[in-house]
């Protein structure tokens, strides 16, 4: 149900009646009310659309960079703060940091190709090529890799290679490098943004709660009107 429409339409209603059955007081209530709800649904239409001759109407899209502006700031300086990011660094432990699924996905056939170019240029390149050169140590491969990444993985969520890393996670230059790259995906984000999306987005969030001023309105400008009557 409109809220708007809803309101707006009782208040029609008692001032046809008023004017209809010459009840000045009825007359009184729904003129108060209606106008107490219009003026509330300018207001409301007014934040999100421009209205010929009405100075300061439009705000979201007249602010619109302005509006962008106070999001990057209000991430930087309230969420992304040096603060912030250092504290999170410092809670953090061997099971926060998880650099299992990275190391999974880490290619270790280099690792393999330089151990057997390094065994060919040893001394025992030698004994190796008797029993065919190197690729005599294919079937290793895959072994190899397996341990390689198991042993990574068993060193990464050890309790003295975590604190090595917040502590180097800590240094200043990396949290600020931290800070710019969050900067730079923040600005990439509000550049998609449109006023018009703006103005849905924000549509969606209060229009439930936009509703209510004009009941409300409504409401208060009929009481109001209730008051004026039986004073007069």
């Amino acid at each position: 149900m409109n809220k708007s429409l809803f309101t707006n339409l009782i208040a029609t209603l008692f001032v046809l009646a008023g004017y209809l059955m010459e009840q000045p007081i009825i007359l009184t209530i729904g003129l108060f009310a209606l106008s107490g709800a219009i003026t509330n649904w300018l207001a409301v239409y007014m934040l999100f659309e421009k209205v010929p001759g009405l100075y300061g109407s439009g705000v979201v899209p007249n602010r619109f960079e302005e509006f962008k502006a106070g999001i990057k700031h209000l991430m930087m300086e309230q969420f992304f703060t040096h603060e912030n990011i250092d504290r999170f660094l410092t809670v953090s432990d061997s099971k926060s940091i998880d650099l299992a699924p990275v190391i999974e996905k880490v290619d270790l056939t280099p690792s393999f190709d330089a151990l057997v170019s390094t065994v060919e240029k040893s001394s025992l390149g030698a004994m190796l090529a008797m029993f065919g050169g190197a690729e005599a140590l294919i079937p290793l491969k895959e072994p190899f890799i397996d341990k390689m990444k198991q042993s990574l993985i068993e060193l990464s969520q050890s309790e003295q290679f975590n604190q090595i890393l917040v502590h180097e996670l800590e240094q200043p230059n990396v949290i600020a490098d931290i800070q710019t790259k969050v900067a730079n995906i923040v600005d990439q984000r509000l550049d998609e943004l449109t006023p018009e999306l703006v103005k849905q987005i924000i549509q969606d969030m209060i229009k439930k709660h936009l509703g209510w001023l004009v009941v409300w309105g409504g409401v208060l400008g009929g009481i109001i009107g209730a008051i004026a009557a039986l004073i007069n």
